[in-house]
């Protein structure tokens, strides 16, 4: 039999027509609109956009099919997600080719995005809801269950559209709840093929995709039907999301924006951290909330720390992400690669740029990887979370001291520290405040591990059996003895 994704990888993707689903059903939008790559800066596909009255509809057919999803059986539910997992799989290399075309990261970054996707599926679809009991003594009975909470919508950032689409979806699902999926105005398409996948799969309204030109955020967040957000991206619209859910008093779970920083301890192997740390500073060309963005360093391991950072900088390709060897791709958009541009004057202006330091003169929207060092921590460049290619080497010479200016920000979604003494930065990392601290590492998430921030970097978690409890509402049954 020859393979959907074979079939697919040979069509032009100009000429193919992407759908919503809704209802069960494959439907054209109310409009439609260009998907541009970001290495070209050119249209490679056009994507449905919905109306008001067709994301009314999509909450009204989920709001429909909630009572019959909510009372399948919840082994039932989670089967169903082991298929989409497997469906996931037979599609990787069309969904990857098409990650890369709306994302602009390389094609091995996107194979290992739709692989996460079937990974955090397929660990979701073995959790248990079973209930807890509290208390049973001659008094009573007393027992605690979780219940489904509706309509749930999930609102999917660019950055990692289809991993976190997914891994939304997949729990909404198992913990018996229905779904309206709003991705990214500037990377839909890989939600319409998820689109195809579940039509096959699921009872009609159960996952509705809706496609959005930037419109039906705020539509979704302030609709009386939808019991619960899901929602990934920046501190500013996470707050926007709280407000419009303020009213009806909605489930609001927020991954938000991150300014994360990485403590040099003073024994680290030099060589050895500054490898480490680059490549979770630059992946998804810096675009990730969880990217290191501020790397503290002491003063004796600073002149060296910097020549190797900006070492590997410099060698990095940057190119399209379907060209073999390229190791970062483009900014995402348009609009982000403006603000990528500003924030590379700033690198001027307040620092000393080592590596990279200038936009690319090429078509599309490519930044160089760019190293900073001697730059005042009062800059915005420091303060504010780039999401872009523009990392910051931060000297100190008193570990309390950086330890302070690490926890002086708004944000706190992920820390790290790194040194050979496992011990000592274990008591470093718990005074960092952020949802994670990670110790000679970064950015390593696992299914089984709730993730989420501190202080503005959001509410509530994701991952985990704390994760997937999120997308429910207690339930207490007291049975009294008396």
């Amino acid at each position: 039999m020859t393979s959907t994704s074979t079939l697919v990888l040979d069509r032009d993707l100009q000429a193919r027509t992407f759908l919503q689903l809704l209802n069960g059903e494959l439907v054209a939008g109310a409009s439609s609109q260009p998907v541009i790559d970001p290495a070209t800066g050119e249209s490679f596909a056009q994507s449905p956009v919905a109306d008001a009255a067709q994301v009314d509809a999509a909450v009204a057919f989920a709001k429909a099919a909630f009572p019959m999803w909510r009372d399948t059986p919840v082994a039932e539910r989670s089967n169903t997600v082991r298929a989409i997992a497997d469906a996931i799989e037979t599609r990787r290399d069309e969904l990857a080719r098409i990650i890369v075309l709306e994302n602009g990261k390389p094609l091995e970054s996107a194979l290992a995005d739709v692989d996460l996707a079937v990974t955090w599926a397929r660990h979701v679809a073995d959790a248990s809801l079973t209930g807890t009991v509290l208390k049973d003594d001659a008094e009573a009975y007393i027992e605690l269950r979780r219940k489904p909470i509706g309509v749930v919508a999930a609102i999917i950032p660019w950055n990692f559209p289809f991993f976190q689409m997914v891994y939304k979806v997949a729990p909404a699902l198992v913990a018996g709840n229905t779904v309206v999926v709003k991705p990214a105005p500037t990377t839909p398409i890989n939600a319409m093929v998820f689109g195809e996948i579940l039509a096959e799969l699921l009872p009609a309204g159960v996952v509705n995709i809706v496609g959005d030109a930037g419109e039906v955020g705020p539509h979704l967040t302030r609709h009386p039907d939808v019991g619960k957000v899901s929602f990934t991206g920046s501190t500013a619209a996470g707050r926007k999301v709280m407000a419009s859910g303020a009213e009806t008093l909605k489930r609001i779970v927020l991954e938000l924006g991150g300014n994360d920083s990485a403590i040099v301890l003073e024994d680290a192997d030099v060589t050895k951290v500054a490898a480490g740390i680059y490549s979770w500073a630059f992946m998804n060309t810096g675009q990730v909330c969880i990217n290191i963005k501020r790397i503290y360093v002491p003063s004796s391991l600073y002149e060296s720390f910097c020549e190797e950072f900006a070492r590997h900088a410099s060698a990095a390709v940057v190119g399209h992400g379907l060209d073999s060897g390229t190791d970062l791709g483009p900014i995402q958009n348009e609009r982000q690669f403006d603000a990528v541009k500003g924030y590379l004057k700033l690198a001027h202006e307040d620092g000393t740029v080592i590596a990279g330091g200038h936009v690319l003169d090429r078509p599309g929207y490519f930044v160089e990887p760019t190293v900073v060092r001697d730059i005042d921590e009062s800059s915005a460049l420091i303060r504010e979370e780039t999401f872009g290619p523009i990392r910051s080497i931060l000297r100190y010479d008193d570990l309390d001291d950086a330890i302070e200016r690490a926890n002086d920000t708004q944000y706190g979604l992920g820390n790290s520290v790194w040194g050979e003494n496992v011990d000592a930065a274990a008591a470093v990392a718990d005074r960092l405040e952020s949802g994670t601290v990670w110790i000679n590492t970064h950015f390593a998430l696992d299914p089984g591990v709730p993730f989420g921030g501190r202080k503005q970097s959001g509410l509530g978690v994701e991952f985990g059996q704390e994760g997937l409890e999120e997308f429910t509402d207690p339930h207490v049954i007291h049975i009294s003895h008396q």
